[in-house]
């Protein structure tokens, strides 16, 4: 597997995004954050699915893409 392909658990996923661990869950109960797999009561993200999320929050000033 590549990095890509990695799931990781939602303090690894707070630390790979800099938001807290509360903020993922509270955007979890929200239906605001980024997808997430739930395997009985564990939480995992996709490396790929995070970095594409951060990039959705890209903001270029002049409000150029």
């Amino acid at each position: 597997n590549s990095m890509e392909d990695r799931h990781v658990n939602e303090y690894e996923a707070a630390d790979y995004t800099g938001y807290a661990v509360s903020t993922l869950r509270n955007y979890r109960a929200t239906n605001q954050g980024p997808p997430y797999y739930k395997l009985n009561r564990c939480v995992r993200y996709s490396l790929k699915d995070l970095r594409e999320w951060i990039g959705k929050r890209r903001v270029t000033p002049g409000g150029e893409s």
